[in-house]
């Protein structure tokens, strides 16, 4: 692994001329990553799900990059389709003018069911969006960037890849794993100086925890064991994302980046 360049501290999380993919970046902390990484002067390639007939793809966060004075490109594909997933690379690729330096895997799908009346399709369509997909694509990933010798791959796991749940069986399974995956790829990848980490979000305040939020009782029991406070909000990772998409974290590989306002030191 080369080391940490010497330069001054700022300029190390320079993304100047790097190209990234990422997933799930339409919103919620996805959007947020994809606006940090941007700021951080990366250009950006959204994997974007593929829209229904006769409809537009959602087009709002390529749009506010390329706004903000972004390169933002973008490629379509639906992540529970495996075999459509094995073409997101090549085609973006191909978007990004070759070269790919950074993969963010922050897509992801959550069903809640009792354990006992789970369904198989549910189990299926999130083991295949949160973590199927995930290796497709850093596996793809990795084959364009260890003969360069160089690129970042950061994961995003959960608290749940830590604890259990409650009516959650899939994404637990799903977070679970993509924890030991992340770290696996490390120790395979770092030697080829590319680093594989993974931020594990706490209790964020986005769609996926609609449910929650509305949940009075759930809502109380959660936000009293948050020492921080509060909720977190999508941009509470844009300093995390960009850390481990740039060279200050030259020397950080298999890491689980915890960033859940005091959640799991409680």
């Amino acid at each position: 692994m080369e080391p940490t360049p010497a330069v001054p501290a700022p300029r190390l999380f320079d993304l100047a001329g790097q190209s990234v993919l990422i997933t799930g970046a339409t919103r919620g902390i996805g959007a947020a990553c994809a606006h940090a990484l941007a700021d951080a002067g990366a250009s950006i390639c959204l994997v974007l799900r593929t829209p229904a007939p006769g409809s537009n793809p959602d087009l709002d966060t390529v749009l506010a990059l390329r706004r903000a004075g972004a390169k933002a490109e973008y490629v379509l594909c639906d992540l529970h389709d495996l075999e459509a997933v094995k073409g997101v690379f090549p085609r973006a690729l191909d978007a990004m003018g070759g070269s790919i330096d950074i993969l963010v895997n922050c897509a992801g799908i959550q069903r809640r069911s009792p354990a006992v009346d789970f369904s198989e399709g549910d189990w299926d369509d999130v083991l295949a969006v949160n973590l199927k997909s995930v290796w497709l694509l850093s596996q793809a990933a990795a084959r364009h960037m260890l003969p360069r010798r160089r690129g970042k791959i950061i994961n995003f796991g959960s608290l749940l890849t830590f604890q259990g749940g409650l009516t959650v069986p899939a994404y637990a399974a799903a977070k679970g794993a993509l924890g030991q995956l992340t770290k696996a790829l490390a120790n395979e990848w770092s030697q080829h100086n590319v680093q594989v980490n993974a931020i594990c979000p706490g209790y964020i305040a986005t769609d996926m925890n609609e449910r929650l939020l509305a949940d009075p009782v759930r809502l109380r029991q959660i936000s009293e064991r948050i020492p921080a406070g509060r909720w977190g909000q999508p941009n509470d990772f844009a300093g995390p994302v960009v850390f481990l998409a740039s060279s200050a974290s030259q020397y950080v590989c298999g890491e689980l980046l915890v960033v859940d306002g005091g959640w799991m030191g409680r």
